[in-house]
């Protein structure tokens, strides 16, 4: 049955009575009657009279309806050769006795929290204890420059920052309490107290009596009940990059989150409680806080927390291991990390080891899914594999395929269909709307759906200036892309990703999915360069897929009549590279606004503590200004 017309029409004609109807999914201690409040600016407030708690949502719910002995939590860390599992009552006894904690140090409603953390279950804990406690999380991704994090600190201005003695990574460990010694001394604003969760391959020095050791003290605290939460509080503040180099902290409320998570649960990935979910991502990302730590559990499904990567811990067979151990119903990761698998498993051999018959669908967002990783992925699993396309700033998907209440043929290419709730339109420049197949740049008509961002921490005018101002009446996604004739989404990146070639607007992601279709190639990625003539010319990056022997020269002369015969001589397409490796963020992410600016011979550049290996850029500032 397809109710995907109908629920799509409902949410945005009559958004009050639909997102209503998605609200009594949770458990409110006073259920909303003002539904939709809306600003001047026309963005919006949800359920503004409505009380709830986050972390009573997502754990005491199911302790008090039956599911209390069903697992909630699986931890699996082959880096420290760990696994554990935690119920739903013995992660709602944890979170509420370091709630307790939390309190003891004087933490309460309202007052914000620095969490910096690898993925341990810790980290969840943390963040869950917060939101019964109703202080505001603010996860640093674990292992961040002290820099990076102290501005984060200042920003943010936390009475308690957690964190580990060490993280690690594949076989290398990561001491974290130097970090934050240092990210201390470096920011104004000091918070009162430290809490160290201990690891036993390297603990750290504390220094009393500001800093407390998470294990020792809490055996001398009580726990701690659920603070009552209006729907409009937040929940966590979410640093992302932003364009002027400070990080932007996106704030996310209470219960339009919880409304729109537990929404997308079941229309987005099909998860029914009692499934699990696989994703493969960071708390320190929006995927870690919406798909490993909130999302799942509000939905009473088991969530698989993974301490490893794709490849290296041991092998390129780690996903598939995780999903056959723990029965995996839904397995979410970035295009990037099948990519790593494929370029060191292209023929899959490692995945012929594992039982994958209850994995049922494979996700994939955070950047552009190419074509090739898509068809690869679905040939080796037999699976079918989604695109979907969110933000940091929205929360949850934005564009999917709404196997909930429909499934629709999947095109490569395209993130689906609008999420119910999210009214997009391609807009040209003078903020007209574009016909079918017109590139212009992706808006979504205000008032945003709930668990949308609601401003930019103590920076509401950030907020105005980032996103309501292009397009008067819309959120500007920043993303560039288009609506073919039935309505499918096609993001093609970034809007700064398109480049102007002698008067012609070019799409670079475009020209990366033609370059990634050529056997040889296991990644790359196409910037905009300078040039005198032509104001910007394309150059390509291209890694070979391991295991590939082929001449760099021949190969580049390939991919060059490739995109000519694709898109056309205006293309410009005439430089390629073929390197080791891309700079990427720990996420996966390419940097490309680096690689313009080695390539450009910038001698300003800043090295982002966000890049997953430094050692990458030297080389490739070498070989892009030869």
């Amino acid at each position: 049955m397809n109710n995907y017309p109908h629920e799509y029409e409902s949410s945005l004609q009559q958004p009050q009575r639909f997102w209503l109807q998605q609200a009594r999914r949770l458990h409110w201690f006073n259920e909303p009657s003002e539904i939709l409040s809306q600003r001047d600016d026309g963005t919006a407030d949800w359920f503004v009279d409505g009380e709830l708690n986050m972390a009573f949502c997502a754990l005491d719910y199911h302790v008090d309806n039956g599911r209390g002995e069903q697992t909630a939590l699986i931890y699996d860390s082959p880096v420290t050769q760990t696994k554990e599992r935690y119920s739903y009552r013995e992660l709602r006894d944890q979170v509420a006795q370091f709630a307790g904690l939390l309190k003891k140090y004087h933490v309460k409603k309202g007052d914000r929290v620095v969490i910096y953390m690898p993925m341990i279950p810790q980290a969840a804990i943390a963040m869950l204890a917060c939101a019964r406690l109703g202080a505001v999380h603010s996860v640093v991704f674990g292992g961040f420059a002290p820099h990076e994090l102290a501005v984060r600190i200042e920003d943010a201005e936390p009475k308690l920052v957690i964190t580990a003695s060490c993280g690690v990574e594949v076989n290398k460990v990561l001491p974290y309490k130097p970090f934050v010694d240092k990210a201390i001394e470096l920011a104004e604003v000091k918070p009162r107290h430290v809490v160290v969760w201990q690891r036993e391959m390297c603990e750290a020095e504390l220094q009393a009596p500001r800093d407390v050791d998470w294990q020792q003290a809490l055996a001398e605290v009580t726990p701690a009940e659920c603070a009552t939460m209006k729907s409009t509080d937040p929940l966590y503040i979410l640093y992302t990059s932003g364009t002027t180099g400070k990080p932007k902290g996106v704030v996310r409320d209470t219960g339009g989150y919880a409304t729109a998570l537990r929404y997308s649960m079941n229309v987005v990935y099909g998860i029914q409680p009692g499934q699990v979910m696989f994703t493969a991502s960071d708390v320190g990302w929006v995927v870690g806080h919406s798909y490993i730590v909130y999302g799942p559990l509000l939905a009473g499904a088991t969530t698989v927390l993974y301490e490893g990567k794709p490849v290296r811990t041991p092998d390129a067979g780690a996903f598939w291991r995780v999903c056959a151990e723990y029965g995996v119903n839904v397995l979410f990761s970035a295009p990037t990390a099948f990519r790593a698998i494929k370029k060191e498993d292209p023929e899959a051999r490692e995945l012929k080891h594992f039982d994958l018959s209850k994995l049922e669908r494979i996700y994939m967002a955070g950047e552009r899914l190419d074509p090739p990783t898509l068809e690869w992925t679905q040939e080796v699993t037999g699976k079918p594999v989604y695109d979907h396309w969110w933000q940091t700033e929205s929360g949850w998907p934005i564009c999917a395929n709404p196997v909930g209440i429909a499934e629709y043929p999947i095109k490569p290419g395209s993130s689906t269909l609008p999420v119910p709730g999210y009214d997009i339109r391609i807009l040209a420049p003078d903020s007209s709307e574009l016909d079918a197949n017109e590139q212009g740049a992706v808006a979504i008509k205000l008032p945003l759906p709930p668990g949308c961002l609601t401003t930019i921490w103590r920076n509401p005018e950030r907020f105005a200036a980032g996103y309501l101002r292009e397009f008067k009446g819309y959120y500007s996604s920043g993303d560039g892309g288009y609506k073919d004739d039935d309505g499918y989404v096609f993001i093609m990146g970034r809007t700064d990703d398109v480049i102007n070639v002698a008067g012609h607007r070019l799409s670079t992601g475009e020209m990366e999915e033609i370059l990634a279709m050529d056997s040889a190639v296991a990644e790359c990625a196409v910037i905009g360069v300078s040039d005198d003539l032509k104001g910007q010319v394309p150059v390509g990056l291209v890694i070979v897929k391991d295991g590939v022997t082929v001449d760099a020269q021949e190969l580049s002369a390939r991919l060059v009549q490739r995109v000519r015969d694709e898109i056309g001589a205006v293309a410009c397409l005439r430089q390629i590279h073929v390197v080791p490796r891309l700079p990427k963020t720990r996420s996966g992410k390419i940097l490309r606004r680096l690689l313009r600016q080695l390539a450009d011979g910038d001698t300003q550049v800043s090295i982002p503590s966000t890049i997953d290996d430094p050692s990458c850029v030297d080389e490739l500032k070498e070989q892009l200004q030869r």
